[in-house]
């Protein structure tokens, strides 16, 4: 789950029916102010820490550079790695009427049994394990693993969706960023024969040519100079299954001449091979870009554009079906307050009002950032207008302190009110409860506080993301889910210099 490995975050082979979509699991890190997902293998191990060498990398001044590793399979457990200031496991253990905090300081080199939804600490950074998105229940009599369609115009399209699943053509998917192309894809391969076979989702725009072959269609030994054994490619792996080509209006000229060669002779040929090796998967294929007018100005290939485009299928933007803003926010709230051990909080009804109304151009992406955010501002149980900072110009709301009666609180919600942990190790064993005291009201002075805090973040994460993208400013915006125009507003604002455009890193 490097950079690389984690655009097809669901690129393992399933086993077996256990490895369904329903089982699928991600990783949620409470870091920074802001909530980041990864995905998990089905099983594996995953490293976690502040070096970038790790599966999951955690940029935390409390978490040691190795700090912990997942191990994932037939059971979850956790094992420290022998980490300055510690792994510490928090769970409930209900008595009677009562609920009890328990917490378990890890011993380094042991693993210890994790359940789904159980609080870590790696020193003061919080991660649960979670249903990875659109595989729970996303609103109140949704069955599990549906997404949520409310939209007239979005339910001829499942029920058309419904009908090609169980065809083995090719399927374009066309729609804005963040509008739900991977939901779809997802719904697609589990209403298909192959729902039993693996879904691999590769994103075409986060890979250098010379690395996307050899993820693609996998090397032989001595390939090249770091090719010390054969690796099958992800097109092997995704045998008897589903790969989705996400952006795939981003592949460069070489690769689309191998890709076509693929879908016309079903067969790959690795990175130094002698003879091709038949595949057995079926291709969904999703772009923001019009493929046609990319085919037009000779940036895309006509007959790849034919072999791709089975059947199209445009997905609206979410401004285009407001019935389905309201579950969708509720199912986000749900979501987010869960795993940060709080109640979902209610909302009023001003600000239901508020996110129909609103836009919505980074589509169900800047919905889900702008529902995380709310729910991590919002002191009371109920998420009010200027909880949203839908305007960006307007200051945070006053966060008012929540007090903890007891020790018996959910531990998520203790180690989100305990706060940064003091440096250096911390003493071995169990800590002490740390209930907090009511606080004084917040001032305007300490509401600009926060509003600088929020800028801070909302600008490394810019930053990281032009480095990612290697300074392309579409690309950066795309990945943040913020139009372009806001995303060149906030260069200015923040004093971040223009950089020239460049291809993105692999």
């Amino acid at each position: 789950m490097s950079k690389e490995r984690d655009v097809a975050g669901a690129m393992s082979p399933r086993k077996d029916a256990q490895n369904d979509a329903q089982h699928a699991l991600e990783l949620a890190v409470f870091a920074g102010g802001r909530v980041t997902r990864h995905p998990l293998p089905a099983e594996g191990r995953v490293s976690l820490g502040r070096s970038k060498e790790n599966d999951v990398q955690i940029d935390e001044s409390s978490v040691s550079r190795r700090h912990a590793i997942i191990h994932l399979g037939a059971r979850l457990a956790i094992e420290d790695l022998g980490s300055a200031n510690g792994t510490r496991l928090r769970r409930e253990r209900s008595a009677g009427p009562t609920t009890k905090l328990l917490e378990l300081q890890l011993e380094p080199g042991k693993t210890t049994e994790l359940a789904v939804g159980d609080a870590v600490n790696l020193g003061s950074t919080l991660i649960v394990i979670l249903p990875r998105e659109g595989t729970a229940s996303a609103a109140a009599g949704q069955a599990p693993g549906e997404p949520i369609v409310r939209d007239p115009a979005m339910q001829r399209l499942y029920a058309l969706a419904e009908r090609v699943a169980a065809s083995p053509l090719s399927v374009l998917l066309l729609g804005e960023t963040g509008a739900g192309k991977e939901v779809l894809a997802e719904h697609i391969h589990r209403r298909s024969p192959r729902a039993h076979g693996p879904f691999l989702r590769l994103n075409c725009a986060a890979l250098a040519e010379s690395l996307l072959e050899s993820e693609l269609f996998g090397h032989e030994k001595g390939a090249f100079t770091s090719a010390g054994q054969a690796k099958p490619g992800l097109l092997e792996t995704a045998e008897k299954g589903t790969v989705m080509l996400d952006e795939v209006g981003e592949l460069p000229p070489g690769i689309q001449v191998k890709l076509l060669r693929v879908l016309e002779d079903r067969k790959v040929m690795r990175v130094g091979g002698l003879s091709p090796r038949p595949i057995d998967v079926r291709f969904i294929s999703a772009t923001n870009r019009d493929l046609a007018a990319e085919v037009k100005r000779g940036a895309f290939r006509e007959d790849l554009f034919f072999r791709l485009n089975g059947i199209a299928l445009t997905i609206p933007p979410l401004r285009a079906r407001a019935s389905e803003i309201a579950p969708l926010a509720r199912a986000m709230a749900e979501r987010t307050a869960s795993a940060l051990g709080r109640r979902a909080p209610a909302f009023a009804p001003e600000t239901l009002a508020a996110l129909e109304a609103h836009p919505w151009p980074g589509n169900i992406r800047e919905l889900r950032n702008v529902i995380e955010r709310a729910v991590v501002l919002a002191g009371g149980d109920t998420l009010l207008p200027e909880h949203l900072l839908l305007d960006a110009s307007a200051p945070p709301p006053l966060v008012e302190p929540r007090t903890p009666t007891s020790i018996d609180a959910h531990p998520a919600e203790v180690a989100a009110l305990a706060g940064p942990l003091p440096a250096g190790p911390l003493p071995a064993g169990p800590l002490p409860p740390n209930p907090l005291p009511p606080g004084p009201p917040r001032s305007a002075e300490a509401a600009g506080g926060l509003r600088g805090e929020l800028d801070a973040i909302e600008r490394r994460r810019i930053v990281d993301a032009l480095e990612q993208c290697a300074g392309n400013q579409t690309q950066a915006a795309a990945l943040l889910g913020m139009p372009r125009r806001t995303f060149v507003a906030r260069l200015s604002a923040y004093g971040i210099p223009r950089p020239r455009k460049g291809k993105a890193k692999g």
